[in-house]
């Protein structure tokens, strides 16, 4: 009993160094560096560090789309992102932007399925109702359908959220 609970200690103990090691680095290279003595007494200063880069959220758009979502510059940082040249790592586009620009889908059925292409890549099946004179979009890939019933109600909007095709 006893050994396992020194393997388990030094397990314990070396995560625990790795830990302290990545934070250390991170202070080294960032912000204190030892002044010279004065009087016997060591100071240290303190640089102030530079300000955030101004990242865009994805190439298409520029700032988030949710209250809850941080920018990049600050969601990004830490010890998993410490490559900080921001041109280096993903941007994958911002599909709220790109799923606007799906042509509307028009039907003759009342209700509609939407399985996202089915397979790995789709997402569960649901079904839409497309009995009110409105694009109806898909809850999970956001994909637009319409009645071929309102089609002239829709037509004669001034604007519309999706191309009307």
């Amino acid at each position: 009993m006893y050994p396992s609970r020194l393997r388990a200690a030094q397990q314990l103990s070396r995560q625990c160094a790795r830990s302290f090691t990545t934070s250390g680095r991170q202070l080294y290279s960032s912000s204190t560096v030892p002044a010279p003595e004065k009087n016997g007494e060591k100071t240290v200063e303190i640089t102030p560090t530079k300000p955030a880069a101004v990242v865009k959220q994805a190439p298409n758009r520029a700032e988030v789309w949710s209250k809850s979502q941080k920018p990049r510059s600050e969601a990004m940082t830490g010890p998993r992102f410490e490559q900080t040249n921001f041109d280096l790592q993903p941007q994958p586009w911002a599909a709220i932007e790109l799923i606007h620009k799906q042509p509307v889908k028009w039907v003759h059925e009342r209700i509609v399925a939407c399985d996202g292409g089915g397979g790995p890549a789709g997402h569960p099946k649901i079904y839409i109702n497309t009995d009110k004179p409105e694009i109806a979009s898909c809850n999970y890939c956001g994909l637009p359908f319409a009645n071929e019933h309102h089609r002239k109600h829709l037509e004669s909007l001034p604007q519309t959220s999706y191309p009307l095709q």
